[in-house]
């Protein structure tokens, strides 16, 4: 799908369109970021959502997997079908950048960005219900609980394609650490599973004084977190990607009793389902073995989240044409490499051709941090790369 000259357009109007509206869509940013929604709870953003579609005359559907929607544009008597989907939800994170647009809702914060790609996709959206020519049909997704994992297969498996089939469909999220405005490409691969465990080690509580009359499931845990490492760096292929990480420990409450169990919790992350399934039989394998070192018993609930996100070949090659043509070389790193977070966006992948991207956001805060901040600069240059993409698919 390399159809697009690479030379970057000089006085786009798609450019200067959506410079003149880009003060109000700041501020509809802004103004999400303040009222942040949890997963399946994005009420009031979806309420928001609805109401600016319709108001630029896209037939819009709401109540999609609770809270989704989709609004929809035609034009023409083209049979071509475009989806484009943003994410809605927050996280639950108490904000601390003392921003004057900061969560109003405690506990609850944007802290991934979802306001911007929302922001970035309306701001699209205007523009091609009020000055873009195009010949075909544009579906606009905007999907809750990203962050669980859940909204993206909830929506699929309620009818999604069916009701608005597309013939690819296309994400994109922020990057911090990566130049404002610059644009990566991943074909294949580019962002991990997550599976996640929970793993109970049960030995026998007693006196810190007396550890020959106990069986230390500390002891036995630690033995097990030290061993966990050998599942990456000895069972999986040097050339393959896996992560293991133990991010909670729960034992006891005082420093001279032997507690009577242990709860770890661990996330995993793969590129292949192959590397996947590896770890999902080895991990358990290891904490049984571990803990009957010890004495104790290793009680494991593990549980697979979503698969890693596959992009496919065309589609990423065609989105990057569009990049190229739309900003040139200069703007579309070179050699991006995937991301090892993951995304549900992966169920839409699997279901239909297409790919997600990411763009800078500048040396901001990590994702996830309670000091992030989407970077307001991307807007713009985001929400033109969707105007051409879709314009560029549908003619």
């Amino acid at each position: 799908m390399n159809i697009i000259a690479q030379t970057p357009r000089l006085n786009d109007p798609v450019e200067q369109g959506i410079a003149a509206i880009l003060d109000e869509f700041v501020a509809l940013r802004h103004d999400l970021h303040q009222y942040p929604e949890l997963a399946f709870q994005e009420r009031r953003t979806s309420k928001l959502i609805a109401s600016l579609l319709s108001s630029w005359g896209y037939e819009v559907a709401t109540g999609i997997a609770g809270t989704g929607v989709v609004a929809t544009l035609k034009r023409g008597t083209g049979d071509r079908r475009i989806g484009i989907r943003a994410d809605m939800d927050a996280l639950p994170i108490e904000e601390a950048t003392e921003l004057a647009y900061a969560s109003n809702n405690p506990g609850v914060m944007h802290a991934c960005g979802h306001d911007g790609h929302t922001t970035i996709l309306l701001a699209a959206a205007r523009y091609l219900a009020e000055s873009s020519a195009f010949d075909g049909t544009l579906h606009l997704i905007f999907q809750p609980a990203e962050e669980i994992g859940a909204g993206a297969r909830k929506m699929i498996s309620e009818g999604l394609f069916e009701r608005f089939p597309v013939d690819a469909i296309f994400g994109l999220h922020n990057w911090p650490g990566v130049l404002t405005g610059q644009f990566g490409f991943v074909a294949g691969p580019a962002m991990a599973s997550v599976d996640q465990a929970k793993i109970r080690i049960v030995g026998k509580g007693g006196h810190g004084a007396e550890p020959h009359r106990a069986v230390d499931p500390v002891l036995a845990s630690a033995s097990f977190i030290t061993a966990l490492q050998s599942v990456v760096s000895r069972n999986v292929d040097p050339q393959e990607m896996a992560v293991a990480t133990v991010g909670s420990i729960h034992a006891g409450s005082a420093s001279n009793v032997i507690p009577e169990s242990v709860e770890l919790k661990l996330t995993m992350r793969a590129f292949t389902e192959s590397v996947r399934q590896q770890l999902q039989e080895r991990i358990p394998a290891v904490a049984r073995a571990q803990a009957e070192s010890f004495g104790a018993v290793a009680e494991v609930d593990y549980r697979l989240g979503f698969p890693a996100l596959i992009n496919h070949r065309g589609e990423t090659d065609f989105a990057r044409d569009v990049a190229l043509d739309t900003f040139g070389p200069a703007r579309v790193e070179e050699g991006f490499k995937p991301r090892t977070a993951s995304e549900d966006f992966a169920f839409m992948l699997q279901a239909k051709p297409g790919s997600y991207l990411f763009v800078g956001n500048g040396e901001t805060a990590p994702l996830h941090s309670a000091h992030y901040d989407f970077n307001d600069a991307i807007i713009a240059p985001a929400a033109r790369y969707w105007v051409r993409l879709a314009e560029t698919f549908l003619n």
